[in-house]
């Protein structure tokens, strides 16, 4: 073995010997040499070069909109969606295959029931799959069997919760389906227009709507439109995704209206139930003293127990959208839902921009004080003795416990989760003396609860 190494070695020296010898090549010639050498392994290591010609494989994923002058693509792009959306509505089950999938369920339930609900196996499930038909071939799968196992000492699930994901899911699709059909740009996002149509359009279909007069149709579509756009576009883009439209719960506050047997307390906390709407265009008349249907500063100061600081209501007429320096229906309902939704990120981002009096992302001592001194001079007005500022901002500071000490900025309220408690110090007489006086009040209740209980025992 080591011979052998010995004339391996040999050899090579002999050979560079050789080499040596002859005459010295020239830089270019070496420079060369490297290039082609470089390129014959890049190439080899890339996987040879029918590779560099791979882009013309990859299928074309763009296709520009028609312009507006285009009348003819933009009429084809319309009529292929309505061909792809009555496709994807075909591939849903009706209420037909609904009975009998339910029918199947009943029928290969396996004992014992849990308490009152039908159980059935894995090996069951498959089997009804199997009969089920095509269009229930996604909804039988290990994946969404295992998503809905519980704590069954058998391993089965329940007849109805499956049941009940199955409907959801095909509510889901045929929600999707009948937006997308409002969908003009055809891009997965209504405009505004897009959805005053479709909800235009839902309210004959809502029992809890019958009594609304037409005339009013607007304001009440105006109503729905609002909370949809506040919430869901806060970047005020004028457009919502679909997707985010079925993701929120929204729309099934709007579609519970079909419920004609609705209790009193659930209409009262629906946004879009018609006495929230009628509330909510009541308040605005009853503010709008000279009828020429807009809001000056003066005549929403008077809005809710008519507390806000003027300091804030400034801020709102300088910040918000307003014509002449008055406020229209529909950016009152931006108003209304920032301050009876204080506890969302929506409506804090809403009332931040308000507080955040230097545009600089947050709030620093300055910020604070300019707002609670309005706070004081109300006190003052009230025959109330004005509470320190430095003892508000300490508590401030203490509840939101921002990452920096000296500012708190939006992300700080939201994560605090007491942003509604800090606004309402800031802004509004009646939310700070509700927080000033939250032992008492708490006791108030305490007491109250007893009494009614002593009652109860007697």
């Amino acid at each position: 073995m080591d011979n052998k190494q010995e004339s391996n070695w040999s050899d090579v020296l002999k050979r560079r010997l050789e080499d040596s010898k002859k005459e010295p090549r020239s830089d270019k010639d070496t420079k060369a040499e490297e290039t082609a050498l470089f390129t014959k392994y890049y190439t080899e290591w890339k996987g040879g070069g029918a590779r560099d010609q791979s882009y013309k494989s990859i299928p074309r994923f763009y296709y520009r909109l028609p312009a507006e002058d285009e009348v003819l693509l933009q009429k084809l792009r319309e009529e292929s969606r309505a061909v792809l959306l009555q496709r994807k509505s075909r591939e849903l089950l009706d209420n037909e295959e609904l009975q009998n999938l339910w029918f199947l369920l009943d029928k290969h339930q396996v004992p014992p029931q849990s308490g009152e609900e039908a159980m059935i196996s894995y090996e069951a499930f498959l089997q009804v799959g199997e009969r089920a038909g095509p269009k229930c071939k996604n909804f039988f799968t290990a994946r969404v069997y295992a998503k809905l196992l519980q704590n069954d000492p058998y391993g089965r699930i329940s007849n109805m919760q499956f049941f009940n994901y199955v409907m959801r899911k095909v509510w889901l699709h045929q929600t999707r389906i009948g937006l997308s059909l409002y969908d003009v740009a055809g891009q997965g996002y209504l405009r505004e227009l897009d959805l005053e149509n479709y909800i235009l359009e839902l309210i004959p279909t809502l029992p809890q709507l019958d009594g609304l007069e037409k005339s009013f149709y607007s304001f009440y579509v105006c109503t729905a439109v609002r909370k949809f756009f506040f919430f869901l576009d806060p970047l005020r883009t004028g457009k919502i995704k679909i997707q985010d439209i079925l993701a929120c719960s929204f729309l099934d506050d709007l579609l519970e209206l079909r419920d004609e047997e609705l209790s009193k307390e659930s209409q009262e906390s629906n946004w879009f139930s018609a006495p929230s709407a009628l509330r909510v265009y009541g308040q605005y008349l009853n503010l709008d003293k000279d009828h020429n249907g807009m809001l000056s500063k003066e005549e929403l100061s008077r809005y809710g127990t008519a507390t806000l600081t003027s300091v804030f209501l400034d801020r709102v007429f300088q910040e918000c959208l307003t014509y002449d320096g008055e406020m229209d229906y529909k950016t009152y309902l931006d108003f209304v839902l920032a301050l009876e939704n204080r506890k969302e990120p929506a409506a804090l981002q809403y009332i931040f921009k308000l507080l955040d009096i230097e545009n600089q992302g947050h709030l620093n001592v300055f910020s604070l004080n300019f707002f609670f001194r309005a706070i004081q001079e109300q006190m003052k007005l009230h025959g109330q003795e004005p509470v320190s500022f430095q003892d508000v901002k300490d508590e401030i500071f203490d509840m939101v416990k921002p990452k920096d000490p000296y500012k708190i900025t939006l992300q700080d309220l939201v994560n605090s989760s007491q942003g509604d408690i800090v606004s309402s110090i800031l802004i509004d007489l009646n939310g700070f003396w509700t927080y000033e006086n939250r032992e008492v009040l708490v006791a108030n209740d305490n007491d109250s609860s007893g009494s009614t209980a002593d009652l109860d025992d007697t």
